[in-house]
């Protein structure tokens, strides 16, 4: 004898469970300090290519 589930799973608790949506958190965008752009914290800038005020990608046409 196999011990099975004592009730029925609602469609509802189920599907909450399985839900990853409740997890997801938005990205946090802070200001470039020497372009004004918006950008992902601690990386380097797509757009000027400066990271913590020094050049780190040297960008062609500024």
């Amino acid at each position: 004898m196999g011990i099975g589930p004592k009730r029925k799973i609602s469609r509802k608790r189920r599907d909450t469970r399985r839900s990853s949506v409740w997890k997801l958190t938005a990205p946090a965008f802070c200001r470039c300090d020497h372009c004004g752009e918006l950008k992902l914290a601690h990386r380097v800038c797509q757009n000027c290519g400066y990271y913590k005020g020094r050049e780190v990608i040297k960008m062609d046409a500024e």
